[in-house]
């Protein structure tokens, strides 16, 4: 035998998103699957992001904060306002924690009102599940397979 087989080399350490390890906690792939939409809800870094759509242009952090509290820990919560009249653009981002609260909010929030309008809420971050993945066109608009780098 040769000196570099006798080597012991260190374990491969995988660290990041997407490794079975360091999944969201305690939930599988299967369970965060919305069949409806088939996508897959993204974590992002620090936890689970909901967009709240049809804010009315009056409300302001602390309404909203009142409103959603009741479905977990808020974690952050971003209001866009308008720079040149200052009212609220119409969409919030809310992080919770947990997919689970994130997930009782979307289906309690969904369709409710707040300050006399409908909102919708879904998740901020998805991807595609690997179900329909393959049904999507690699295509553009014309037809071209862009799957090679154009030639010039």
């Amino acid at each position: 035998m040769s000196d570099s087989m006798l080597v012991d080399e260190p374990p491969v350490r995988t660290k990041g998103r997407g490794f079975a390890g360091n999944d969201d906690s305690r939930t599988s792939r299967d369970s965060r699957r919305d069949d409806a939409n088939g996508v897959i809800p993204e974590r992002s870094i620090e936890g689970w992001i909901i967009i709240v759509r049809g804010v009315h242009q009056e409300a302001d952090e602390e309404s909203l904060t009142e409103r959603f509290a009741e479905y977990g820990t808020i974690k952050n919560l971003h209001l866009n306002l308008d720079r040149r009249t200052g009212f609220v653009k119409g969409y919030a981002l809310i992080e919770y924690e947990t997919l689970k609260e994130a997930q009782s909010a979307i289906d309690d929030a969904n369709g409710s009102k707040f300050y006399d309008q409908t909102l919708q809420v879904d998740f901020a971050f998805t991807k595609p599940d690997e179900d329909t993945r393959g049904s999507r066109r690699t295509g553009d608009r014309r037809g071209r397979d862009r799957s090679l780098s154009p030639s010039r």
